[in-house]
C-alpha cells in the first residue's frame, strides 16, 4: 500500500549453543557470558589475570588483531611430532588454516567438524575423543594439541575430561577463544605455558628423555619468546666471558627441549607477555630477567641482572660488558638515525625496538603494543618515557593513527593498515612484523641492522613524493573503482546529498541521539 512504511522487526541474534558455524557472530559478550554458563569461568578468570584487557588506569581495550588463535597453531604447527586439532566453526578453520599455511607450515591441521545437535548433546567432545584416540600414534607423534576456538569454548566442550595421554602420546587441550584472549601473541603463550606445566609435572614424577642437544657444561639461559634465529647466537656470544650459554628458546621445536628450557639457571623474558610460560618456570625456582640485550644502556643492564640472577661473579660481568659496549658503542659511532620515527605492532618486542632506535639517534616519538604491560617490560617502559617517548600498551589501530598525525613522522612503522595510511600521507613507512621483527635485534648485530634498513626507508622520500604527484587524486573518494571513462561529476547531487546530511544531524542533536 502506499505510504505505508515496512516494519523493522529486529532478529534474534544466536547464541553461541544455538547454530552451529553463526554463534561467534554472537559478540564477545554474548559468548562470555555462555562460556562462564557452560563451566568455563575458572579458565576464562585465568586468562583475564594473565592476559589483562586493558591498561590500568586507561580506556583501552582489546586491540584489533588476527584471530588469536593463530598464536597457539603457530607454536603448535613448528613443533617436531607435534599434531594439531581444531575445534570450532568451519569458517574459522578453514581462515587458520589458510594464514598458517601463508606462514610457511608444512603439515596438515586436524578439523573436528559440529552441527547443532552435536554441540548441545555432547557428541561434539565424543567426536574429539574419537579423533584423538585415532591420531595417538607414538611412532610418529609426542603430543596432540586440540584447540577450542570460540563457539566450543562458548559452549563448554570439556577438552580437559580428555586422559591425559594415549598409548604415550600426550594430550594437551586447550581453549583458545577470542573474547578470552586478546592478541595472537599472547596466544603463544597459552600453548607454551600448557606444554611446561606438563613438562613439569613430568620432571617431577621421574626420569625424563634427554634432548636432542647435550646438555651444556654451563649453566644456561633460557630464551622466552619467538625471535630472529641469529639472536640467540648474538646473546650466546655476549654471556660467554661470564661462563653462561644460551639454552633453549621457549616456545621450543620439539617436546623435549621442555625439559631443557625449565633446567636452565635462569630465563630471560626477551618477549614478556609469556605470563602462563613464567609462572611454570618461577614454579621450578627460575628467576625471570625481563628486558634484553639492545643498544649500550640496554645490553649493560641486561647483562649485569643476567650475571646477578645466576650468580656471576662481578670482574666476569664487567669483562661481558667490556667485549660487548665497545663493539656496540662502535657501531654507534659511525652510523646514525636522523630523523622523527613512530613505531607500533603487536609482536611484543616493540619496546626493545624503541629502546634500539633511540640509542641509534632517532627521534621516536611514539611506541605502541598491542601486548600489555608487565612487571619484565616495566623497565623497557620508563626508559623510554623517561626519553619523552609516549607508550601506549594495549594500543588499537586509532591509537596509532592519532600518533601518526600527531607527530608527522619521517617514517612509521606500524601494522599494515598503519603502513597504509602512512603511504597515502606520502610517508615511508615499513610493516614490523616483516621488515623490523625478521631481522637480528640484539648487540652489534641488532644495531647495524636496524640503522640501514632504516635510513634506506627514509631516503624513499622523493619517491612518494614523485608518486603521489604524478597519480595525484587518482583512486581515491567517488573517483575510486574501474571506469570506462572519465568519472563524470554531479555537484547539484553532492550540494542536496550535504543539505540532507546537515538536516539529519540537526535532527539527532536536536533529539539527544
Amino acid at each position: 500500500m502506499i505510504g505505508t512504511t515496512i516494519p523493522i522487526v529486529p532478529l534474534k541474534v544466536p547464541k553461541a549453543i544455538d547454530s552451529d558455524g553463526m554463534g561467534c557472530h554472537s559478540g564477545g559478550e554474548a559468548l562470555l557470558s555462555a562460556a562462564k554458563s557452560a563451566g568455563k569461568s575458572e579458565v576464562l578468570a585465568q586468562y583475564a589475570r594473565d592476559y589483562p584487557k586493558r591498561e590500568a588506569n586507561g580506556p583501552h581495550d582489546q586491540p584489533q588483531s588476527m584471530c588469536p588463535a593463530f598464536g597457539s597453531l603457530r607454536v603448535g604447527l613448528r613443533m617436531r611430532r607435534t599434531a594439531t586439532i581444531l575445534s570450532g566453526s568451519a569458517c574459522c578453520v578453514y581462515g587458520l588454516t589458510f594464514t598458517s599455511h601463508f606462514y610457511g607450515a608444512r603439515r596438515s591441521v586436524g578439523y573436528v567438524p559440529f552441527n547443532s545437535e552435536t554441540l548441545v548433546t555432547g557428541k561434539l567432545f565424543e567426536d574429539i575423543r574419537e579423533a584423538v584416540h585415532a591420531q595417538a600414534d607414538p611412532s610418529q607423534l609426542d603430543a596432540i594439541v586440540i584447540i577450542n576456538l570460540c563457539v566450543p569454548t562458548a559452549s563448554g566442550v570439556p577438552l580437559q575430561l580428555l586422559p591425559p595421554a594415549i598409548n604415550g602420546v600426550r594430550i594437551i587441550g586447550i581453549d583458545v577463544p577470542g573474547f578470552g584472549v586478546p592478541t595472537h601473541a599472547e596466544a603463544k603463550d597459552v600453548l607454551t605455558g600448557a606444554m611446561l606445566k606438563y613438562a613439569r609435572q613430568e620432571i617431577m614424577a621421574g626420569p625424563v628423555p634427554a634432548p636432542r642437544q647435550a646438555r651444556s657444561d654451563k649453566p644456561t639461559i633460557t630464551l622466552l619468546g619467538e625471535m630472529f634465529p641469529a639472536d640467540p647466537m648474538l646473546i650466546a656470544q655476549m654471556i660467554a666471558p661470564m661462563d653462561l650459554a644460551v639454552g633453549t628458546v621457549a616456545p621450543t621445536r620439539e617436546w623435549r627441549e621442555l625439559y631443557a628450557a625449565l633446567d636452565g639457571s635462569a630465563v630471560a623474558a626477551i618477549h614478556p607477555f609469556y605470563t602462563a610460560s613464567i609462572r611454570e618456570f618461577e614454579a621450578a625456582g627460575r628467576p625471570i630477567v625481563g628486558s634484553a640485550p639492545v643498544g649500550v644502556e640496554g645490553t649493560h643492564d641486561w647483562l649485569g641482572a643476567i650475571g646477578q640472577a645466576t650468580g656471576v661473579p662481578q670482574n666476569r660481568i664487567d669483562a661481558a660488558r667490556n667485549a660487548a659496549l665497545g663493539a656496540i658503542r662502535g657501531v654507534l659511532s659511525q652510523q646514525k638515525i636522523n630523523g622523527r620515527i613512530t613505531l607500533s605492532g603487536y609482536e611484543g618486542s616493540e619496546l626493545l625496538v624503541g629502546r634500539l632506535l633511540v640509542e641509534c639517534g632517532a627521534d621516536l616519538r611514539y611506541v605502541g603494543s598491542a601486548c600489555p604491560a608487565t612487571p619484565w617490560n616495566a623497565l623497557d617502559a620508563e626508559w623510554l618515557r623517561a626519553k619523552g617517548v609516549q607508550v601506549q600498551f594495549r594500543a588499537s589501530l586509532e591509537n596509532d593513527l592519532d600518533a601518526l598525525h600527531e607527530y608527522q613522522p619521517q617514517l612509521a612503522i606500524g601494522t599494515t593498515p598503519v603502513v597504509q595510511a602512512a603511504k597515502e600521507a606520502r610517508v615511508p613507512a615499513l610493516y614490523y612484523t616483516n621488515l623490523i621483527s625478521a631481522r637480528p635485534l640484539m648487540g652489534v648485530a641488532g644495531a647495524g641492522s636496524l640503522i640501514q634498513v632504516i635510513n634506506g626507508a627514509m631516503g624513499n622520500q622523493a619517491r612518494f613524493n614523485a608518486m603521489k604527484d604524478f597519480f595525484g587524486g587518482v583512486g581515491q573518494g567517488d573517483g575510486a573503482g574501474v571506469w570506462e571513462g572519465v568519472p563524470k561529476a554531479f555537484p547539484n547531487f553532492r550540494k542536496e546529498m550535504r543539505r540532507q546530511n546537515e538536516k539529519a544531524a540537526k535532527k539527532r542533536e536536536a533529539i539527544g541521539t
